[in-house]
Order: structure tokens, then C-alpha cells, then sequence
């Protein structure tokens, strides 16, 4: 029997319960309830291996999910783009732009450093990081320095660390013929086409009407599935985050934004804006913070000239005080500090391990560290993005997509940026294939850099 994952009650509950709990609801009595009837409280469960049903449980489960949907708070988060911004008080104004040649440079490496990062960690997406280290081990590859390969690799450790499913017939070195199809890659070419559509001042039932339109169903996960349910079922762009979503605070709005940084290079504001504007159909609290610190993020890197100063720079686009914050000051000092890889990255899983694989809070600490420690080095940041083993391809494309920014793609190696073939797949109608350069000159015309050529 057909089973949808991400998207059955009995599944949601137990990751709503965590939620809740994270954002001070009452709702034990709840919790009585469903562990009475024979319910699982064990989020692990859902989604790759999710509990028989009956009809009875499901029903339960759809009527405590609304009960905690209504149940308050302990805080309340902003609700317009003002409010948000007057949070932010310490985001720097624009930054010089560079010339149009650097420029140029630096947004074809952002946007094949994100391809490249994420072709490299989709192999191991869902395979923990001892299963990382295991199977690399085995191939005397360790530590990584290239794309995964399934050569000279022992049948009992693949056995017991199988390759991603999807991603196994594409992006292993002996297999890779351009940038697949991937997530990672379909919200930023989407959200080019809203751009280019509905121009800077898009809004949030922009955003709905592309994933409706565009977005295949099945090609979305956690957050954004629940938010395309909601959006079918008749709620509007505005309420879709909040409707029996507890997959709210993970890692899919972090994802979607390095556009807007893009398309607004050194000005950390606006790109934040944009992305707010975007994550806030899906996404709530840190959810909303990741992507904005992406943004921010990407729009640094096209303009900085180092590590810090982007890590610096993006840092402004989130709250003070917020829990995202505090994760990626952790990440970035850890990433500054004499610890040995192999110990930072315990600290991590110390300090964030709780946290489900696609969180947002725990993969942002991961990538702060990674950019941290890459010292703008492409073949130094994304394997440790990687090898940690939380949301692998998605870390490896953030990381992957800044450092590329930062060097540009005459500064990323040409062992890893040639394997995408110029070309990226996608699920996306009409844009299948799309050239690598086609998509920086359709970034760059939407750049509101002021007379570029007289900078030359």
C-alpha cells in the first residue's frame, strides 16, 4: 500500500509534539492521549519507516494537530517585513559593488559552486556520519577530497551504508553528466523565474502561485509538502506555514534563497527581505531566520574578501538572541579555533545532535563552521559540510554555493565545476538542461548594478 511520507497525521504528530514543546506549548494533556491510544512518540519513526494506522489513530492524530496549532505560544514572532526589520539593527549598509568582469565571475561561481557542493553530498544524504567515514575508510579515501565513488568499496559496507537511492545512478564520480535533478537546484531556478516574472517586489502569493504552478508535488518534502497541501486545501500564502506543519524551523527555506543574495550582491537588507518574503510561506521563527542568514550569506560572498567578512555581514540578518544565532556564532568560532576536524565536529554533534537531520539549527552551525574553516578553500569547506552527516547535499550547497561566491568560478577547481557539463536537470517545466550560463546572465540582468560599465 501507497504510503505518502511527510504528509500522513500520524507521522506529523510525533515531529509536532517536539515543536510544540520547543516553543513552550501546553500540551500534555495531548500527549496523554495520544500515547493512550497506542500512538508512537518516536519522531525517528516517521517518514522512513511510518507506523501502521488505523483509521481511528489517523483521525486522532488530525484532531490533536489542530488542538496544538491552537494552542499559544510562549512568544510571538513578527509578521510583516517591518517589524522584522526593525529586529535587525545592525545590518550593514550596501557594499561597493565590484566591476562587471569580477562580478560576472563571482555569480557563475556561486551558482556552480552550489551545484557542485550539492552533487557532492548527495550520495550520502540520509547515511549518518560514521557510515561517511565507514565507507570512505574502506576505500582508503579519507579524509574526502573528491566526489564519492562506489569503486573498491567492501559489499558488506555498502550493504550496510547504501547509497542514497536517488542519487546513486547520478552523482557518483563514475555516473555524474551534469548537475541532476535536486531540490537544492530547483527552488533557486524557480525563484529566477518569479523573479523575472513578477520583478523585486514579489510577494508570498507570487511564491504559491510558481510551486502550484511549476513545482511538481512530489518533488517537495517537509515543510513545503505540508505548505502545498495547505495552499490545495484552501488556505491562503499566509497561513500555510502555520497549519499542521511541524516541520516549520527545518532546513527547506534555508535552501530556496541564495537567489535573492544574488540578484542583491553586498546589500545584506534586501536580500533578507526578499527571502523573508519568500520563506514565510512554509516556514516560522529560525526556519525564517535560515533563510534569511542564506541570503544574507550569498549576497556577502559576491562582495567580501574573506570568510569572516561574509560570516560577519550575514550574521546581521538574524535576530540577536534567537536560537539561530547562537548556533552560528558556535559554528563560526569552532570553525576559527585550533580544534581537530574530527573533535569540532563532535562539538557539534554535542552541542545540536538532538536535533532531526534537516533541521535548520543544526545544519546552520554545521555550514557557519564549515565556511569558517574553509578559509574560501572549495575542496576544504564542503566535505566538512558533508562529512558531518546531517542534511549533506543541502550543507555542501550553501557552503559550496558562498565559496563560490567569494572566488568565483575562476577560483574553484575545475575538477569538480567540469563534472557539471554546464547543464543542470531539473523537474521544473521548459527548464531541463538549462546552461550554467544561461543562468548567470539571467541573474546578472536582474542585478541592480548601476552603471557596471563604467567600472571597467
Amino acid at each position: 500500500m501507497m504510503r505518502l511520507t511527510w504528509a500522513q497525521p500520524e507521522d506529523l504528530l510525533p515531529h509536532e509534539i517536539v515543536q510544540a514543546r520547543v516553543e513552550g506549548k501546553d500540551i500534555e494533556n495531548l500527549v496523554m492521549q495520544w500515547r493512550e491510544a497506542g500512538g508512537s512518540l518516536d519522531p525517528a519513526r516517521s517518514g522512513a519507516t511510518p507506523q501502521a494506522a488505523s483509521d481511528e489513530l489517523r483521525t486522532l492524530a488530525r484532531r490533536l494537530l489542530s488542538q496544538i496549532d491552537a494552542a499559544p505560544a510562549l512568544e510571538t514572532e513578527p509578521t510583516t517585513w517591518d517589524a522584522v526589520s526593525a529586529e535587525l539593527r545592525h545590518i550593514p549598509a550596501p557594499a561597493e559593488l565590484p566591476d562587471s568582469h569580477m562580478l560576472h565571475d563571482r555569480i557563475h561561481g556561486a551558482w556552480s559552486g552550489r551545484a557542485a557542493g550539492c552533487l557532492w553530498g548527495k550520495p550520502v544524504e540520509k547515511i549518518p556520519r560514521q557510515g561517511i567515514e565507514e565507507i570512505l575508510r574502506a576505500q582508503d579515501r579519507w579524509p574526502l577530497t573528491d566526489y564519492f565513488t562506489a569503486k573498491n568499496l567492501p559489499v558488506e559496507v555498502g550493504q550496510r551504508w547504501p547509497w542514497n537511492r536517488r542519487s546513486a545512478v547520478n552523482s557518483l564520480i563514475e555516473n555524474i553528466d551534469g548537475m541532476p535533478e535536486d531540490d537544492d537546484l530547483n527552488y533557486p531556478l524557480l525563484n529566477l523565474s518569479v523573479l523575472e516574472a513578477s520583478g523585486r517586489n514579489f510577494t508570498t502569493d507570487d511564491i504559491a502561485q510558481a510551486w502550484l504552478t511549476d513545482l511538481p508535488a512530489g518533488r517537495t518534502f517537509t515543510a513545503e509538502r505540508i505548505a502545498y497541501r495547505n495552499l490545495l486545501d484552501g488556505y491562503s500564502p499566509g497561513e500555510a506555514a502555520h497549519i499542521r506543519n511541524p516541520f516549520r524551523e527545518w532546513i527547506g527555506a534555508l535552501i530556496r534563497t541564495d537567489i535573492y543574495g544574488w540578484i542583491n550582491p553586498g546589500n545584506i537588507r534586501e536580500a533578507a527581505r526578499m527571502a523573508w518574503t519568500d520563506a514565510r510561506l512554509s516556514h516560522t521563527r529560525n526556519g525564517l531566520w535560515g533563510a534569511t542568514w542564506a541570503a544574507a550569506l550569498t549576497a556577502a560572498s559576491l562582495t567580501s574578501t574573506s570568510v569572516r567578512g561574509v560570516l560577519d555581514a550575514a550574521a546581521t540578518a538574524v535576530p540577536p538572541g534567537s536560537d539561530l544565532a547562537r548556533a552560528i556564532e558556535f559554528g563560526a568560532d569552532l570553525g576559527e579555533s585550533e580544534t581537530p576536524d574530527d573533535i569540532a565536529i563532535d562539538s557539534l554533534h554535542d552541542q545540536y545532535g538532538h536535533y532531526h537531520w534537516v533541521h535548520t539549527i543544526n545544519n546552520a552551525a554545521l555550514i557557519a563552521f564549515a565556511i569558517a574553516r574553509s578559509d574560501g578553500d572549495f575542496t576544504r569547506g564542503v566535505p566538512l559540510a558533508v562529512i558531518a552527516g546531517w542534511d549533506t547535499d543541502s550543507a555542501g550547497a550553501t557552503v559550496g554555493s558562498v565559496i563560490g561566491g567569494l572566488r568565483g568560478v575562476s577560483g574553484l577547481p575545475k575538477h569538480f565545476t567540469g563534472a557539471l557539463r554546464n547543464r543542470i536537470a531539473t523537474s521544473l517545466p521548459g527548464s531541463d538542461g538549462v546552461t550554467i550560463d544561461n543562468l548567470v546572465e539571467r541573474t546578472l540582468a536582474l542585478t541592480p548594478a548601476l552603471n557596471l560599465s563604467s567600472k571597467d
